[in-house]
């Protein structure tokens, strides 16, 4: 069963297919559960999400700060990215990560899914 939306259908399609790798560090895990509560997700779901992502997904070690975006809390993301060699960095808000910095490609979860969706049918 797919999620509500594109990003809950995204990770439906890492969950069940395991087609891409879903990067993370401490920060990126403390980031999301930072959004979770500002977004009033359930505790319980947030935390089995967080749990979920410090089994499953890939731990990038991160060298230094990188300053990329004009969000310094997306910075983490920006260097998570670099650093694990990410093809794409997923985001809703692509203005805070701008194209021109990064070796990812910045895209929408719908897009990713339109890219992704052929591959796995």
């Amino acid at each position: 069963m797919a999620g509500r939306n594109s990003s809950g259908d995204l990770l439906y399609e890492w969950i069940e297919n395991d087609r891409f790798a879903w990067l993370v560090t401490d920060e990126i895990l403390e980031e999301y559960k930072e959004v979770a509560k500002r977004l009033n997700v359930r505790p319980n779901v947030a935390g089995r999400l967080i749990n979920l992502l410090r089994q499953e997904a890939d731990e990038v070690a991160v060298a230094g700060m990188i300053e990329i975006s004009p969000d310094p809390g997306d910075n983490c993301f920006c260097e998570c990215a670099q650093e694990g060699s990410a093809d794409f960095l997923v985001t809703l808000n692509p203005r805070d990560f701008p194209q021109t910095k990064l070796s990812a490609r910045v895209t929408s979860p719908t897009e990713l899914l339109k890219k992704l969706r052929p591959r796995l049918r």
